[in-house]
């Protein structure tokens, strides 16, 4: 009489994150660091910024390093 129609559900996959964090240390020594995003797929290269060191109160370059 009645016919039950058997739905299948595919599964599907998560994407991955388009960002990962990265930590901007810097060049003075102090320790001091940022912690910023980045998309590594349109941003490939590492990123490097000019930013105040609170520690010697001065401008100094911030480099990209893995944040562990």
């Amino acid at each position: 009489m009645f016919e039950y129609l058997t739905i299948k559900h595919s599964v599907t996959t998560m994407a991955k994150k388009a960002t990962m964090l990265v930590k901007l240390v810097s060049t003075a020594g102090t320790g001091f660091f940022f912690v910023k995003k980045r998309n590594p797929r349109k941003q490939p290269e590492k990123l490097s910024f000019r930013k105040y060191d609170p520690k010697i109160r001065k401008h100094v370059e911030f480099k990209e390093q893995k944040l562990k």
